[in-house]
């Protein structure tokens, strides 16, 4: 009786899978069956990186996919086979007890009409988690679930050939969030003159002898956040919006999901390297915590850090001690407060494991390069290039001192200040093991996702700065050709220029109707050419040749992205501080979002592409690059998978190891 009601079941599933497994949205975004594997089907592993797995039964118990009463098989079974060879047991092949059985419930809603209705689908779950495990071996490996009485799921895993050789003794990988080729082509023309169409100097990224494109989507999803995105860079492994060093499973534990080894746990453990974290952010934000995350949830940000200085410590995991290296913002989660990991004094907990702490740039440049280094120079993100450098009033309106005093942040270090004295450090520790520096530009797409298009272009020069400063900086130091320097993002957004825009005659409009006022905007033709270069007198901010020499020119670019709320467009440069392009009213809804009447007040209503909900633009399907210089850099050319950058720097460091021998040092 029992197997003819599964089997109806089973007929009954088959027809509604065609209706949920491609929605927006998800059971569980990588396992569209009943059956789950973690990680999922198509998956590509290095030889010896370490990984969980994770098994789910899944029994819905109402909704299109209501299946068994919902009662889950608890006697799955799953085998493991290399290649033609014969299917083990999961605990027999990687030579592991078998684990305890885990049950839980969860619920989703199957579509927008479930979730205005307030009718979520229940589901009860069988699973068992194998800890810790690796295949050493280069090879195709089928993995196969089999519940409900002769239902199965298959995954096909593929571990990539053997690297034990190290081609490169560094790696620096700088990340523009956000950053695409719009922002970088509009970025030159801000900065870089042109005569009759010829450009007289170009940005440092022009220089590199290699430029590919990655892909960026997710695992789950064709637009990606920053967290799961930086996990692809740094594991190889997609993963879940808001995820990061994780397959996200459905259990309630956000800190329990199958975990799978980074890029800095493998050169600890296989070389003993040093290695470190800049940001222009806070240092527990996505792109720089990813180095070391284990968990579905970016938002976990004080026990973040934890991780960061002690590692992974509810289950069996790599152990690493610290970065050598960790500068940015984001001082909340350092003192002792309730956003920092169980109230406690972060300054402290670093200083009590060795580290020179250092919260303003004079402590910065004083640091010991023979220590490990934490500088944290202000609350939340630094402020950005333009404030810092060409609007500095801006910054002394802020109440982020990173001492937890009253007042702003001084004496605030760049992105350039932090990296030169990152590698110096690192160049000092990691000796004969070499280092990996991974060096953010974060406000690129902060400043973005506001559509303050100036302060994010001013960020991504600075970038540029930075990238060529670096190179100067490691010649002196004998290291160059030593040193990959990869300079990529994590993702893009719908980003361009479209035109010029006179500023002068658009503010001369404050009495016609907005549709008049675009007649402000030139394009073809009527774009111009680029103002940013022409000196103007009076006008001089001392920031060298490869910046704009006048920020707030009469014509200026007229840009926009393809995602964005409503909002109101003058162009030019907003001189008091970024801007807030779409806010709540009075009497309306806290989650419904019109043109800020406060923002850009002479410029033109533009209505937004994105849901009422949303205060921002969003991110983008677009390709992103990919600049490479140094040995191995000839690998990174063409279009490929975000995975494959982890791929192509662990290749060049040598991390693909058949067994889990430590080579190199053994940390410091």
């Amino acid at each position: 009786m029992i197997s003819s009601r599964i089997s109806g079941a089973l007929a009954l599933l088959a027809t509604s899978l065609s209706v949920v497994s491609g929605q927006t949205f998800q059971r569980l975004g990588s396992c569209p069956t009943l059956g789950c594997i973690l990680p999922p089907d198509q998956q590509d592993f290095l030889p010896g990186q370490q990984f969980d797995i994770r098994f789910e039964v899944h029994a819905p118990q109402n909704g299109s996919e209501a299946f068994n009463d919902g009662v889950p098989d608890e006697k799955f079974t799953v085998t493991i086979a290399k290649d033609n060879e014969k299917p083990k047991s999961i605990a027999s092949f990687f030579e592991l007890k078998e684990p305890s059985l885990e049950k839980w419930t969860f619920s989703w809603y199957e579509d927008l009409f479930a979730q205005d209705a307030k009718t979520p689908s229940v589901v009860n779950v069988a699973s068992k988690i194998y800890r810790q495990v690796a295949l050493y071996e280069p090879g195709t490996y089928t993995v196969t679930l089999n519940y409900y009485s002769g239902k199965t799921t298959t995954a096909t895993w593929v571990v990539r050939p053997l690297a034990t050789k190290k081609k490169a003794k560094n790696v620096i990988l700088f990340i523009g969030d956000g950053m695409t080729t719009n922002m970088i082509t509009a970025s030159r023309l801000l900065a870089h003159k042109s005569i009759n169409g010829k450009y007289q100097s170009t940005l440092q990224l022009d220089k590199f002898p290699t430029l590919g494109h990655q892909m960026t989507h997710s695992i789950d999803s064709f637009i990606t956040d920053s967290a799961n995105s930086a996990s692809a860079l740094y594991t190889g492994h997609k993963t879940t919006v808001n995820a990061m060093g994780v397959y996200v499973d459905s259990s309630p534990d956000k800190f329990d999901d199958p975990k799978v080894e980074t890029i800095v746990e493998l050169l600890k453990r296989i070389w003993g390297s040093a290695w470190g974290a800049v940001s222009t952010a806070f240092i527990a934000d996505a792109t720089p915590t990813a180095l070391t995350a284990h968990t579905r949830s970016r938002y976990e940000y004080g026990a973040l850090i934890e991780q960061a200085l002690n590692g992974f410590s509810n289950t069996s995991w790599t152990k690493l001690d610290g970065p050598d290296v960790y500068f940015g913002g984001g001082a909340e989660q350092f003192l002792p407060s309730s956003a920092s990991y169980q109230g406690k004094d972060y300054y402290a907990e670093f200083a009590k494991k060795g580290y020179s702490v250092s919260l303003n740039k004079t402590s910065l440049l004083a640091l010991p390069d023979d220590k490990k280094a934490l500088g944290i120079f202000c609350k939340s993100n630094l402020p950005v290039w333009l404030d810092r450098n060409i609007f500095p009033e801006n910054t002394l309106k802020l109440k982020n001192n990173p001492s937890g005093a009253s007042g702003p942040a001084k004496d605030i270090p760049g992105q350039k200040e932090m990296t030169l004295k990152a590698i110096d450090i690192l160049h000092k520790r990691g000796g004969k093991d070499g280092f990996f520096l991974m060096s953010e530009a974060a406000s690129i797409d902060k400043q973005m996702h506001v559509l303050d298009y100036e302060r994010a272009l001013g960020d991504l020069l600075e970038l540029d700065d930075t990238v060529r400063a670096t190179i100067q900086k490691l010649s002196d130091l004998g290291e160059l050709n030593n040193t990959l320097i990869v300079v990529t993002a994590d993702h893009g957004h719908g980003f361009d220029v479209f035109g010029g825009a006179d500023t002068k005659y658009l503010a001369a409009q404050h009495d016609k109707d907005d549709r008049h006022k675009r007649s402000a905007v030139g394009v073809y033709k009527e774009s111009g050419l680029s103002q940013y270069t022409v000196e103007q007198p009076g006008i001089s901010y001392n920031t060298g040749p490869n910046f704009p020499v006048n920020w707030d020119p009469r014509y200026v670019i007229a840009a926009g992205t393809g995602g964005a709320p409503d909002r109101r467009e003058q162009y030019g440069v907003g001189k008091n501080g970024s801007r807030t392009p779409a806010v709540t009213l009075p009497g309306v809804g806290d989650d419904d979002y019109y043109v800020n009447p406060t923002d850009r007040t002479g410029g033109f209503v533009v209505n937004g592409t994105l849901p009422t909900t949303e205060s921002q633009g969003v991110h983008s399907l677009t390709d992103v690059p990919v600049f490479a210089q140094g040995p191995c850099s000839g690998n990174f050319g063409g279009v490929y998978s975000n995975t494959d950058v982890f791929f192509k720097i662990a290749d060049c460091l040598g991390l693909g190891h058949p067994t889990n021998k430590t080579v190199g040092g053994k940390g410091r």
